[in-house]
């Protein structure tokens, strides 16, 4: 039987915080060998677009991908989920959440493992949904004390501020000037789609922590030349789906400035400790292009705590499908 989790199932059953933890366990096992994930393929269309990120996390029997179609009628996600033993399609889930969650999740693990262990003030650029978890991950990974957001829209920003202040109990503040995101921060996110910078390098205090998160395509860039030429570490998800599709590292790839092959990946900061933050003066810079492992691995955790709750719609998928015998 397959099990269909609708969005409010997911939500039910899936939390930021857990959520970086599980994820930490899921970079921890591509470090060491134990789970797979592939670059994003995009498929192309005069109306539309499809994108699909498929992944195996050996150590959970898992195997899967995300798929999800970008238009003018919106984005629509969802996971498909298999047991990589049996073949057997274990759920179908509505993924949008899950999306948002696992993606604030990595710069969730990214801050808990780059950022100072002092770190108490965090900007954000950046205030639609995805910011919303970006923010909440870096506060379940850090003891925030304050946060301030900058976005184009001044209403949107000062929406966003009340209500995160309101759901991570601390002073949220909308900035008044971009500038005011960046300086004198410990930890930086930017969570856009902007095609040029809009986080400056020299606004950088020594010793803070950068999760660039919005640049999945090469025609984004979040983040300026100075940034990247003042970090004096820089993390990705995946050296090969950064070269594929990280604006941000662009043209600091092309004036010399990084080395894709050569650019440190997550999962070994994550299994092995290297390279990692030496100094607290150094700073550093976490890329995420987010990968189809983190889908695959969130959403079997989701599966097994939905079913546990008896969550969910179940549908007998391949009714008549029969073992093939062995030749």
């Amino acid at each position: 039987m397959t099990l269909i989790l609708r969005e409010a199932d997911v939500r039910q059953v899936l939390g930021v915080a857990d959520c970086i933890d599980w994820l930490e366990e899921t970079f921890r096992s591509l470090g060491r060998g134990e789970a797979r994930s592939l670059p994003r393929a995009r498929v192309k269309h005069p109306l539309g677009m499809l994108h699909v990120l498929p992944a195996a996390d050996l150590s959970a029997d898992a195997v899967g991908l995300k798929a999800y179609t970008t238009g003018r009628g919106g984005a629509r996600f969802i996971v498909l989920l298999s047991s990589a033993s049996t073949g057997e399609l274990l759920a179908i889930l509505e993924a949008d959440y899950l999306g948002q969650v696992r993606t604030g999740a990595a710069s969730g693990v990214a801050t808990r493992y780059l950022a100072r262990q002092d770190a108490r003030r965090a900007g954000i650029f950046g205030t639609g949904s995805q910011a919303t978890t970006q923010l909440a991950a870096v506060a379940a990974a850090r003891n925030l004390e304050s946060a301030t957001a900058w976005s184009r829209d001044a209403e949107r920003r000062e929406r966003f501020a009340r209500a995160m202040s309101e759901q991570l109990g601390i002073p949220v503040r909308a900035a008044a000037t971009p500038e005011e995101a960046a300086r004198d921060q410990d930890v930086v996110i930017t969570m856009t789609t902007a095609r040029q910078p809009v986080l400056h390098g020299e606004w950088l205090a020594p010793g803070t922590h950068v999760n660039a998160a919005g640049s999945n395509s090469l025609l984004r860039c979040e983040i300026d030349l100075e940034t990247v030429r003042r970090a004096d570490l820089v993390v990705v998800d995946s050296r090969q789906q950064a070269r594929i599709e990280c604006g941000d590292l662009l043209e600091p790839a092309e004036r010399g400035l990084v080395d894709w092959d050569l650019l440190a990946e997550l999962a070994d900061v994550v299994a092995w400790g290297t390279p990692g933050r030496r100094d607290p003066q150094q700073i550093t810079l976490f890329e995420s292009q987010g990968l189809g492992l983190e889908d695959v691995a969130v959403a079997m955790r989701v599966y097994e705590r939905a079913r546990a709750a008896g969550l969910g719609q179940e549908v007998d998928l391949f009714a008549d499908l029969r073992p093939r015998a062995d030749r």
